[in-house]
């Protein structure tokens, strides 16, 4: 008869989880660590890992009398992803935000295997948990066995890479435990560091959060620094380039959860920059509210199609960014006079300065 900690297994596998490990609930490893990065300022304008620092010591902090946390990693990898050119009036979505939230799925698994623990053990406490809880939880998904710290920050796995999502569930029972995973197989390569276009990685295993594409586009709100606005380059939210060129990414499976792959029609990872300019608030609910795209709001997400064309320097949009210099928001206004001063730069130069 297989053990309850095997069970779970078993059926989080059938929930559609890849990965499944189990891990005591003891101190985060790396909370020192994650201290000290705060204090040098990475985190931006991230005040709520400031304002939950402490609590990230703990998983009891979430649960009390928690003895086990579940682990779990559910791939959205898409191997035949973005192979087509770019669009100029197009801008670029991390592949993780183009379907249903990632949250909303997880936690309907989550509340499933917790239901399903709880008719094993009706006694049993359980809090499931994705990323907005106080968790250091890549330091319990390598202690689980799932994978190792990647130079980018990413937890890899030998099969899967690193385009998986984690999940945790914790709980007051008592299971049997998976060992940590200890090695790290980056070995000499240094791919991701060197593909970052904003140099974001101090040293290796180190995001500077205010230099990274993603931060830029999704966390920080308000106006984007002027040394900054070239940076996201053709980004619109979020940024997937140093998972793309990872070699353990490169023969990782595609991932087989529907709801967080992108359907044909978004092939391309982009969506349409002018027509960001049209949609009315309901339109914008209807389109963005379920998705992770919802996090940057209309705000951000115009604030950074109008740095998208500004840096293209395409006189198309240049009527739709006037017109976005009146807009209600400070930051997509002040992003909209960049851009319309990037264009009229351009359309002052003389063609052959242009050519070159």
């Amino acid at each position: 008869m297989p053990s309850l900690s095997d069970a779970i297994k078993s059926q989080a596998h059938q929930l559609g989880f890849e990965l499944v490990g189990i891990t005591p609930a003891t101190k985060a490893p790396t909370h020192t660590s994650f201290l000290d990065w705060l204090d040098q300022g990475y985190a931006g304008e991230m005040a709520y890992l400031e304002k939950y620092k402490e609590a990230r010591s703990n998983p009891e902090s979430i649960l009390p009398g928690v003895k086990s946390i579940i682990v779990l990693g559910i791939s959205y990898h898409q191997p035949a992803f973005r192979k087509v050119p770019v669009s100029p009036l197009h801008g670029k979505v991390a592949s993780y935000a183009l379907n249903t939230d990632y949250h909303e799925l997880l936690w309907k698994k989550l509340n499933s295997l917790s239901a399903w623990l709880n008719e094993q053990q009706p006694a049993a406490n359980t809090r499931g948990v994705v990323d907005t809880a106080p968790l250091l939880e890549r330091d319990f998904a390598r202690m689980a066995g799932l994978g190792w710290f990647g130079k980018n920050t990413m937890l890899i796995n030998k099969h899967f890479g690193s385009f998986f999502f984690i999940a945790s569930m914790l709980t007051d029972v008592e299971l049997e435990y998976d060992p940590p995973h200890v090695p790290s197989h980056c070995g000499t390569c240094t791919a991701c560091l060197d593909a970052c276009p904003t140099q974001a990685f101090p040293e290796p295993g180190k995001l500077d959060a205010t230099r990274c594409i993603s931060y830029l586009t999704i966390e920080l709100r308000g106006a984007v620094p002027d040394q900054q606005k070239k940076d996201i380059n053709h980004w619109l939210f979020g940024c997937d380039i140093c998972q793309d060129v990872c070699p353990w990414n490169r023969k990782a499976p595609a991932g087989k959860e529907p709801a967080l792959l992108a359907d044909q029609q978004q092939q391309s990872g982009t969506i349409n920059l002018l027509e960001l300019f049209t949609y009315s608030a309901e339109q914008w609910r209807s389109r963005f509210r379920h998705t992770a795209l919802w996090r940057a709001k209309r705000n951000g997400l115009l604030r950074n199609a109008c740095l998208l064309l500004g840096n293209e320097q395409n006189a198309e949009a240049y009527a739709l960014l006037k017109k976005a210099m009146m807009d209600e928001d400070a930051g997509v206004r002040d992003a909209a006079r960049w851009a319309c001063r990037r264009i009229e730069t351009k359309q002052k130069q003389p063609a052959s300065l242009e050519a070159g």
